[in-house]
């Protein structure tokens, strides 16, 4: 038996970036920045910059309504791949496929309102990841 489970909540580093596979699925992919529990020896807060990938209706959904800055819960598991990139070098890439998203604040704003963001909530995606259709840059 084995558990990947992965439970987060962060603000996205920018406007998060959707595309489709050539099956005609919603991709889409941010970065979420979630402050670390511990200080560091100088006493400073430090975020980890993790990189979230989301399809279907849910990637549609987090494109239309996530911003740079807005706060999001991400519920899912974590995934190993690679691709070429443009050089030619394997590139390996460790990514949080979520299989839920919740807004959870606009940009800007440092307090929850208790979910949907704009109002607009949506449910869980179950789609599988499509390895043959990476996508660049994240």
């Amino acid at each position: 038996m084995s558990i990947n489970h992965v439970v987060e909540v962060g603000r996205l580093t920018k406007d998060p970036e959707l595309r489709y596979t050539q099956q005609a699925t919603a991709v889409c992919s941010f970065y979420l920045a979630v402050d670390r529990r511990v200080p560091n020896s100088q006493g400073e807060r430090e975020a980890d910059f993790l990189p979230v990938v989301v399809f279907g209706k849910q990637a549609e959904n987090c494109a239309q309504y996530l911003k740079k800055g807005s706060q999001a819960g991400i519920d899912g598991r974590l995934q190993s791949r690679s691709y070429d990139n443009k050089e030619g070098k394997k590139v390996f890439v460790i990514e949080i496929v979520a299989d839920y998203v919740q807004f959870l604040g606009s940009p800007g704003k440092k307090e929850s309102n208790g979910g949907g963001g704009d109002g607009n909530p949506f449910g869980a995606s179950s789609t599988p990841f499509h390895e043959d259709n990476p996508f660049a840059n994240v």
